[in-house]
């Protein structure tokens, strides 16, 4: 018997039915996710409350630089766990330490170089982030505080991947959890006991992604199904290689993501500051109506990691019926909570801008039209990060990486700097719903053609399934 034969029999991710493992897989990322999501959206309620429209603009402007450090731990924490599985799952047991290691390792080296530069070059960032005078004092405190975190928070978001791609879903959550909740505690204490402003809400979101870290670190000492050496930390370039080209999809995606995000609210600055609504409401409502839809997108990925080592797992041992069958109720779950959150946003949108503070009339009446317009195609946006970490998964970078930037690269993009120059400012809202569409439409194709290859015939039909 072969040792891929073997690890089918001795792992639950080549046996176990497939629903039970998502939902083993997906709930604890699924809170994860959105626990991570919890940072910025908690110092979000706390400075709107306190600082008010400019200061909830301010966390806007820095909110890239936030995307960025998730990117390198997508790159990292995503690559290595599927590199890791698809090792174990080819029974090369030998190897799949160096990929947790060699991940750990480069999240943190990373962090370090990228906390450093925004440490001395405060101001400049900001200006290229979008940031008009009247935010900029607001905004450099946070960011330079901050930015001492960045290896912290990167080994936080990224090292939950390998702990649950060795089998420890549980834990990830733990991880997410313990460092919200202390965020939440000293934002209060800081923020709103002691007035600390925002300087108070960056001390809150160091520390607590600081502890976070500390429990990454000390689970990589229990590692569960391979024992971690100091060898195994000292990046080789088989293991840093195959991880970089894994973890390529999500990374471009959230990459794209702040590219886009920086276009964009460099283009409200500058369109708002010629409307009636001026350069701060859009850019602060605009912040808003993202880390509202980062909390929709966070149970999506979520979805999508827990689909990560069952598909990962189940491909690098042939077993292709398994593979399709984790993929379709993927795709199920994220149609059902795209649809909430759409419905959501179409509904209460005046009391969803009002839970981050107070505003002018002017405020809130263009922050209802914003969500209603921008958020238009919410329905179908899980099927976009779902495709791309669903190829990714099964060695298939290249693909994930396409699908990655289709929405914010490809089509949000130009479109962003099109739209106003034809339309005006009303043009910049339309963009997101447009590239949404466009975006799901291309994953489709290209899925269906993935499922029409020779190796899943004989697999249940796309939307049809028995209980396994």
């Amino acid at each position: 018997m072969s040792s891929s034969q073997n690890n089918i029999k001795e792992n639950p991710l080549g046996f176990e039915s497939v629903g039970i493992l998502i939902r083993k897989f997906a709930i604890p990322s699924i809170i994860a996710m959105l626990v991570t999501s919890l940072y910025n959206i908690v110092d979000q309620i706390f400075i709107g409350q306190c600082v008010g429209e400019l200061g909830n603009a301010a966390t806007n402007i820095v909110f890239p630089l936030t995307m960025c450090c998730i990117s390198i731990a997508l790159l990292f924490g995503i690559g290595g766990s599927s590199a890791f599985n698809l090792s174990q799952g080819r029974g090369d047991n030998d190897k799949a330490p160096y990929f947790v290691g060699t991940a750990a390792t480069m999240m943190v080296l990373i962090g370090l170089i990228l906390g450093l530069v925004c440490i001395f070059f405060t101001e400049p960032i900001l200006r290229f982030l979008g940031s008009p005078d009247s935010v900029l004092e607001h905004a450099k405190p946070y960011l330079s505080i901050t930015a001492i975190g960045f290896p912290a928070l990167i080994l936080q978001a990224g090292g939950g991947h390998l702990v649950r791609a060795d089998g420890s879903p549980r834990i990830t959550m733990t991880i997410n959890i313990v460092g919200a909740v202390i965020n939440i505690i000293l934002d209060a204490i800081f923020v709103v006991y002691l007035g600390m402003g925002m300087a108070g809400a960056a001390i809150a979101t160091v520390i607590g992604q600081v502890i976070s870290c500390l429990i990454v670190v000390v689970y990589f000492f229990h590692f569960k199904s391979a024992k971690l050496q100091l060898k195994h930390f000292l990046p080789r370039g088989f293991s840093l290689k195959q991880s970089t080209v894994l973890g390529l999809a999500p990374c471009f995606n959230q990459l794209a993501m702040m590219a886009t995000a920086i276009v964009f609210n460099n283009s409200l600055t500058y369109y708002g500051a010629k409307s009636e609504y001026g350069d701060s409401i859009p850019i602060a409502v605009a912040g808003i109506v993202l880390k509202c839809a980062q909390i929709l997108l966070a149970i999506i990925i979520g979805i999508a990691q827990g689909l990560q080592p069952i598909a990962s797992f189940n491909y690098g041992a042939k077993n292709f019926d398994r593979v399709k069958r984790g993929y379709t109720i993927a795709l199920k779950w994220g149609a059902l909570i795209s649809i909430i959150g759409f419905l959501l946003f179409q509904i209460f949108p005046a009391e969803i801008i009002g839970f981050f503070g107070k505003g002018s009339d002017l405020y809130v009446d263009f922050g209802v039209k914003f969500f209603r317009i921008t958020v238009f195609m919410m329905c179908l946006i899980f099927i976009q990060p779902i495709t791309s970490n669903f190829f990714t998964a099964i060695g298939k970078p290249k693909k994930g990486v396409f699908l990655s930037l289709t929405r914010q690269f490809i089509f949000l993009m130009p479109l962003i700097l099109i739209f106003p120059r034809i339309f005006g400012f009303e043009g910049l809202l339309y963009c997101q719903p447009i590239a949404d569409f466009l975006a799901a439409l291309i994953c489709v194709i290209m899925i269906v053609r993935e499922f029409k290859k020779p190796e899943y015939s004989g697999s249940e039909s796309f939307f049809i399934l028995k209980r396994k």
